[in-house]
Order: structure tokens, then sequence, then C-alpha cells
């Protein structure tokens, strides 16, 4: 049985890996972070092509124990007027929208499915360097540990070492200027918010936020900043940021201030990077996936659902056709066109965010945004985003 290196322990690499144990691999998955952690990476959206996804692995369902179905968005000036509300999926189809769940709780179901499929995860394993021979490939990591398969595939992230290594004069990741700021609350009073998430177009900054039916709130802000290290971020103490985003959302309508004053636990912060194109995904017996080749804003809601699509359609490939090579090659041609379009739409809705200095500016925004949103819940350009499937019984070669 020829066997798969997966770096990465996120949402690609299990995917991957149980996908792979259907076409008859091995898999062996490796996580740099030393453990888990339950309220790691805050929340994201999961949009009906990924929840499609998780369906064919019979782990939809198992998602949304824990999950908010959110298929519409409505949308507010920093005034509190009403601008407009917009589907969330696809439009016309609300009994079709998009989950947001803790990015931990995706993690965790798809690691429970490839427990239960005996497929090995190590913790702190971090890929250091990748060497590669005529008969194999092996994963040498930074504790001295190595691994050896037939293949390599990475799914390391938007920093992704595999990446580089696949071709050293691949584009960096490029910062959009922005930075996503969250965490969770609990205001007293406040009710929930089924079925929507809100989005507040502030004078200063853009925040966006849910009410669970527990209460719980998950909030986010995506204030403009100039690029830091992720390291030096991560060393920025909470109190920090909320003291922060309350100045630049103390103008906000109810109750964006008062999550700001209810926030419960750790605030994360991290610096939103997109990789519009990257020629090569793939050289000799390695491959990459997900952010390591199309990192997206999180505007569009469909980072993690592009990543589980590559998962199948890799998985697909190698099924497939007889080699690596060819398989890596068909990968790519399907994925690529599909993934750069969808970075393009994100990053579209990004430039809706960032906050200018003028007032002028700032009432025009709220003055055309309404004529933009209008008509939005019937507008089907863009359902092509959502309703994209990948037929597990279907061969690549039909495709």
């Amino acid at each position: 049985m020829p066997k798969a290196l997966i770096i990465g322990g996120g949402v690609a690499g299990p995917a991957v890996a149980l996908f792979l144990r259907r076409a008859g691999w091995e898999a062996e998955i490796f996580e740099a972070r030393p453990h888990p952690d339950a309220f790691g990476g805050l929340f994201l959206n999961v949009a009906t092509n990924g929840l499609a996804v998780l369906d064919t692995l019979g782990l939809k369902e198992r998602l949304l124990e824990d999950g908010h179905l959110a298929p519409y968005m409505r949308m507010r000036s920093g005034r509190g007027r009403i601008l407009g509300t917009v589907p969330n999926g696809p439009a016309g189809e609300p009994e079709r929208g998009s989950v947001v769940v803790r990015r931990e709780w995706l993690n965790s179901v798809l690691r429970e499915a490839t427990e239960r499929e005996g497929i090995p995860l190590t913790w702190g394993a971090r890929l250091e360097r990748i060497e590669e021979t005529a008969d194999g490939v092996t994963a040498h990591f930074a504790d001295g540990t190595r691994a050896t398969g037939d293949i390599l595939i990475g799914c390391d992230g938007v920093g992704s070492p595999t990446r580089r290594w696949i071709d050293p004069d691949a584009p960096e990741p490029t910062y959009s200027g922005l930075l996503s700021i969250g965490g969770f609350a609990r205001v007293e009073g406040l009710a929930p918010t089924p079925l929507t998430q809100h989005m507040i177009f502030g004078s200063r900054g853009f925040f966006g936020y849910l009410v669970r039916e527990d209460g719980t709130v998950f909030w986010f802000a995506n204030p403009a900043r100039a690029e830091q290290d992720r390291d030096e971020l991560r060393a920025v103490p909470s109190e920090t940021w909320i003291r922060e985003l309350r100045a630049l959302h103390a103008d906000d309508p109810y109750p964006v201030p008062q999550i700001l004053d209810n926030v419960t636990g750790t605030v994360g912060a991290y610096g939103i990077y997109e990789l519009p194109h990257v020629p090569r995904w793939h050289r000799g017996r390695v491959v990459a996936m997900g952010d390591a080749v199309h990192a997206t804003s999180p505007s569009a809601g469909q980072g993690a659902s592009l990543a589980l699509e590559d998962a199948e359609t890799l998985a697909l490939c190698l099924r497939d056709l007889p080699d690596h090579g060819q398989a890596f090659a068909r990968y790519q041609d399907l994925r690529q066109r599909r993934a750069e379009d969808v970075v393009a739409y994100s990053r579209a809705i990004s430039r809706q965010k960032t906050v200018t200095s003028s007032k002028l500016a700032v009432l025009l925004r709220d003055a055309l945004l309404p004529l933009f949103l209008r008509g939005a819940m019937k507008d089907t350009r863009n359902n092509h985003l959502y309703n994209h499937t990948i037929p597990w019984e279907r061969s690549v070669l039909d495709v």
C-alpha cells in the first residue's frame, strides 16, 4: 500500500488523509503545534461547498452539532442604519446556507474520524527539510525525527515550507493591510441571532458578530494596520487589543461597544494574507494544497471549504491516475482556476472593509452600499462558488 506523509493537522491534512484511506493509501499526519487548543484559531465559516465535502466523508451532521447556521449576513452602517442583507451561501437557497463553527471544532471532528480509521497523527513535528530520492521522500523534523513515504503533501498553511521546497522562487504571501482580531464574549440581555451574522461598516473599522442560542458571542474586527510578524502579534496582550478596538468602535451602534466591554478569554490577532497566484503546486513526489497555494482572506468565508475541496480532488487524482506525477498535474489543473477566482472574489470584498479617514468617503460608502446590496438575496451570479460539488464516485478522467 503506498504511503503519503501529510504535513499539517488542521483542516486539509486530516481531510486528505481520510480520502486517501478510501482510495487505498496509507497516510500519516505531522502537526507542528504541540497539542490541540479548544479555542485556537477562533472561528470560521464552512460554506455549502465545504459542507458537501464533509457530507461525502459522513461528517457533516457531526460538525453541525456545534455550529451556528448562518445563511444570512445583515449589514449596518456605523450609525446603525440597515444597509442590506446578503446571502451567506447560494442566493435564493437559505436552506443551503453556510455554518460558523469554532476552528478547533472542525479540526477535532476531522481528527476524530482519522482516529477511527487508525491514521496516526504526531504533534510537535515541525518540518525542517525535505529529501527526495528515486524511491521515496523523507521529511526531516526539527526534533531530529524523520519519516519516509512515497509522496509528501504540504497542508502547512500560508507560510508553507513545502511551497518553498517545490519552488524556491514561489511568490510570498501578500499582506492585505488588515488584521483579523477576534474572540468570544457574553453580553447580558443580548438576544441570539439565529441564521444570521451581523456586519457593521463603522466609521473607523469593520466589525462582525453573531450570538449563539446559549448567549455566546462570536466577534471579530478588521482594523487597518501596518504589517507585523506573527510572533509580534501573538505577544500583544489581549487587554491591549481590546483597548485599541474600544477606541476604534466607540461610536458604533449597540451591541458593538458592549461586546468589547464583555470579552471572555483570550483575544486572537492574525494578519490577513493572500496568495493570488502560485505557478507551481508540485515537484517530484511533493505537492501542496489549501492555504499553502491559494491563501485567501476570510471575507468570502471560503478558506476551509477550498481546502476540503482540494483534499477530495487530490485523493481522486491519486486514485484514478497511474502515477503521482500525472495525479499532481491533474489536481492542479482541476483546482487552480477555481481557487484563484475565489481569492479574487474575496479580495474584492476585503476592499470594502478598508476605512478611509475621510468623513465624506464614509458617507458616500454608506449611501452607495444599499444600492449595491439591493437585490443581493436574488442575485445568483456567485452561486457557482457555493454549489461546486465533487462526486467521489466519478473518475477525474471524466471531468
